[in-house]
């Protein structure tokens, strides 16, 4: 049994006075002594964080025994040691920056929640349009089969892209997905506000439908981008499970992203073990020219 786990969870509900929370927060998870990233708003919680077994078993509980909380779900993964190096636990003024021209409200303005076995059955069906919810380099790492790319760096980017690039598509039925489920929530209510008026989202995002024992993460190809250590995780576990990803350097499919070596760049790529070898961990030669020059000059 591995002695570590990571937690990966949200919750969209009021919070009164969410920097007082916070800070109580920082200190009861400090004292724990689990690691990762807890971001609160007065629009609810969304975190992921990673500790020994006994610690976020305790974690868990400490938020049940929270009214606000009590039903919140936990996405769980075994670790062989912690995900994160350090604990950030931070106000916001949104759990997902949007930016939208007006407040929403995923409770009341976001779409319908399919299970991941209603997912996989109606992505199956002819005139739907799969919607991938995250950010272009993470869509380039793995996807659900035939998803559309969308061509952000931002969440907020998001509401311009789909004017842009989805206009004549809202007559379609519009399923969407992310990680966790936390920004596709949300981006299910950014369509039905933009005039798409038949919008689901994968409940649980793509780390529930790689855990669910029926599915088993079928029709999800590469791998799934995730914000810690680990960097990508496998989902799909049926014998379909092909990687998509593809070497910064030579175009070889590769599962593994690397930061570049050069501290002042620390360019995230996609990167094969030849060319992580040959290229010493460098994103580009004009990056490995500076850190020599950095460290002659030292």
């Amino acid at each position: 049994m591995n002695p570590y786990q990571i937690l990966l969870f949200y919750k969209y509900i009021p919070i009164a006075d969410p920097e007082a929370f916070a800070a109580e927060h920082l200190q009861y998870t400090k004292e724990l002594g689990v690691k990762g990233r807890i971001l609160i708003a007065s629009e609810g919680i969304n975190g992921t964080l990673s500790g020994t077994i006994e610690q976020t078993e305790r974690y868990m509980a400490h938020m049940r025994a929270n009214p606000l909380f009590a039903d919140m779900v936990f996405k769980i993964d075994p670790s062989e040691g912690h995900a994160f190096k350090k604990l950030f636990v931070r106000h916001r003024q949104e759990l997902v920056t949007l930016r939208y021209t007006r407040k929403l409200d995923p409770g009341t303005d976001g779409g319908g929640r399919l299970s991941p076995k209603m997912f996989y059955e109606t992505m199956q069906q002819e005139d739907v349009v799969v919607l991938d919810g995250r950010s272009g380099y993470e869509y380039d790492l793995g996807h659900f089969r035939n998803a559309i790319r969308p061509d952000v760096d931002s969440f907020r980017e998001f509401p311009e892209w789909i004017r842009s690039n989805m206009a004549d598509l809202k007559d379609k039925k519009i399923l969407t997905y992310c990680t966790g489920g936390i920004r596709c929530e949300m981006l299910t209510a950014v369509l039905k506000e933009e005039g798409f008026p038949d919008v689901h989202q994968l409940d649980g995002g793509i780390v529930t439908y790689g855990h669910d024992p029926e599915v088993q993460g079928r029709g999800f190809d590469g791998n799934c981008y995730v914000f810690d250590e680990r960097i990508s995780v496998r989902i799909n576990q049926t014998d379909e499970h092909v990687l998509i990803g593809e070497c910064h350097h030579c175009g070889a499919k590769t599962d593994r992203y690397i930061n570049c070596a050069d501290d002042s760049c620390h360019h995230q790529h996609l990167v094969c073990d030849d060319c992580l070898t040959s290229k010493h961990g460098y994103c580009s030669e004009a990056c490995e020219a500076h850190d020599t020059a950095m460290a002659s000059s030292n």
